[in-house]
């Protein structure tokens, strides 16, 4: 799906960008959107951006709607790969014509033209010091993404288009199938789907560099790890981790080897069951 997107996208001329490291920029501890990119340009009015392009950006958020026992909706998870066209661009035209190039992507995957519609509305949000319009991609009534014009508040002609979804998105609704089994294949039916939703993003955050802290990037970690009832039996996350490096692998190499991911994250998770002490002296 990446190559057809990357094929796509440079057949219109957009070619493929540098992937943001995991770590966030600024105020952000972890990267949450591939449109951080355009920070420079978007926030503090530079002409310079990190990367821009099409973009395939692993990416953490927390923000996913849940339901009422808090497991997250089918089509959303911790982790994901942001797949986007990020660019700065001089006219509202330019953002019409990344638009129509976004939509050929789509048309390359499956998504036939004639079921895609936009839709939303043309009322301006800002969240200092940004300002935009989202506009939403459906295909037959679901949803695959959005396409957001972006421009500094104080600055309107300081543009930039963000246009994209989700990777496991896009595969959900291509292959209509169960969103669990699309995301996790056969360990779907072999872990409760809040255990490999944890430890799959535990996997890309301890395989970019970042160590479980209290405070931090390395916070998110702790966050999703300390499920004291989500626990495999107490055997740890070996078979999990695996899986978890090969799929954030294929995206872009992690710097530690999935051993070591592991190691890091059953120290996290098992310490006072490797101890031998009850919990409860402990």
């Amino acid at each position: 799906m990446i190559a057809t997107l990357t094929d796509a996208c440079a057949a219109h001329g957009i070619q493929r960008g540098r992937l943001l490291p995991l770590k966030g920029l600024d105020d952000a501890e972890l990267t949450f959107s591939a449109v951080q990119a355009l920070d420079p340009y978007l926030k503090h009015r530079r002409r310079d951006v990190l990367t821009h392009g099409f973009i395939p950006q692993p990416v953490v958020r927390f923000t996913g709607p849940r339901d009422a026992h808090g497991a997250l909706l089918p089509g959303f998870a911790t982790s994901f790969v942001n797949v986007s066209i990020v660019e700065p661009i001089d006219t509202i035209g330019d953002h019409a014509a990344l638009i129509d190039t976004w939509i050929s992507a789509l048309s390359h995957l499956g998504f036939h033209t004639r079921h895609l519609t936009i839709s939303g509305r043309l009322a301006i949000w800002q969240r200092a010091p940004v300002s935009g319009i989202t506009l939403r991609f459906h295909h037959e009534d679901r949803e695959l993404g959005d396409a957001v014009l972006l421009w500094n508040h104080e600055d309107p002609s300081q543009l930039a288009t963000d246009i994209g979804s989700g990777l496991e998105r896009l595969a959900w609704l291509l292959t209509c199938q169960n969103w669990d089994k699309v995301v996790y294949g056969a360990l779907a039916e072999q872990a409760a789907p809040r255990v490999l939703d944890a430890i799959r993003t535990a996997t890309l955050i301890v395989g970019s560099g970042t160590r479980p802290a209290a405070r931090g990037p390395g916070s998110a970690v702790r966050r999703l790890l300390r499920l004291e009832d989500e626990r495999i039996d107490g055997l740890g996350f070996s078979r999990i981790v695996r899986w978890a490096h090969a799929y954030w692998n294929r995206i872009a190499p992690l710097p530690l080897p999935w051993p070591q991911v592991c190691q890091i994250i059953d120290e996290e998770t098992l310490d006072h069951s490797a101890s031998g002490e009850t919990p409860w002296l402990a």
